[in-house]
């Protein structure tokens, strides 16, 4: 029998690796995944309610929740991965995580980096102030001292308004300044200044500057995985259980499109 080159047979074998290795990072319907098997989503454990770490280390809330119900749809098993904010988006793109759940509002800017699949509850940057503040529209924030979450898109809704903007790694962080007594004013989603104000923080809503709509991050180069997470969020949605998990943890529905009535109010 004729011998194969050397060369050729080195090349089967490592096609042959090769091969074996994609194979293995592949889940359901040929998902590509960081490791097989499991759903590895990122979430900050930064801002209570939506994602916080419990005593045992172990990450909760309402970002974690929606991530593990995705996970359960996709019939994976769920991680979640605690990942400071200001890095989430640079570690779906590096590949330390498949996915983020971590309350990323949908814009331009991210959008040239990563994919976004359909949003899982929406809300929208409103001014936050203390109670004995005159500051109540955009418009009287000018000169006025504006703190914001770095890497937030409510970072460069302040400067719209201010040339004087200070900087914390999560909204409830800078909430807790303003509610201590310094600046004028924070800048964040609704949700998150209306649960920090149940949390006992000395603070008090102003205008709703706008609408945002908040969704899973997804690698630019995988477009599969939007399809599947589109999939599951759809069904999630159709049969109650984002719904349920947002009552859980807010009180009222924030994953419909629709403002709800204290947003009316703002």
């Amino acid at each position: 029998m004729k011998k194969l080159p050397i060369g050729f047979m080195a090349a089967v074998l490592m096609a042959a690796l090769l091969t074996g290795c994609a194979e293995k990072d592949k889940g359901p319907g040929g998902l590509e995944l960081v490791n097989e098997g499991e759903f590895i989503f990122a979430a900050s454990g930064e801002f209570k309610p939506f994602s916080y770490v419990q005593d045992d280390m172990s990450m909760v809330g309402f970002d974690v929740a929606v991530g593990e119900a995705i996970a359960k749809e996709l019939g994976l098993k769920p991680v979640p991965k605690r990942i400071k904010f200001k890095g989430i988006v640079e570690g779906v793109k590096t590949g330390r995580a498949d996915v983020a759940v971590a309350s990323h509002t949908i814009n331009d800017q991210r959008a040239q980096h990563v994919r976004f699949s359909t949003p899982y509850y929406y809300s929208g940057p409103q001014i936050f102030t203390r109670e004995d503040s005159d500051i109540q529209t955009a418009e009287d924030l000018k000169g006025k001292e504006v703190a914001a979450a770095k890497g937030s898109t409510y970072a460069s809704i302040a400067e719209e308004y201010t040339g004087n903007v200070k900087i914390y790694d999560s909204d409830i962080t800078a909430l807790k300044a303003l509610s201590e007594g310094r600046h004028d004013a924070v800048i964040t989603d609704f949700v998150t200044g209306a649960a920090s104000k149940k949390e006992g923080f000395k603070i008090t809503g102003r205008e709703l500057i706008e609408r945002s709509a908040q969704a899973v991050v997804i690698p630019e180069n995988n477009p599969l995985m939007e399809k599947k997470v589109n999939e599951a969020l759809e069904k999630l949605r159709e049969d109650g259980t984002l719904a349920k998990i947002s009552i859980e943890y807010f009180g009222e529905d924030i994953t419909k499109e629709e403002a709800t009535e204290e947003e009316k109010k703002s």
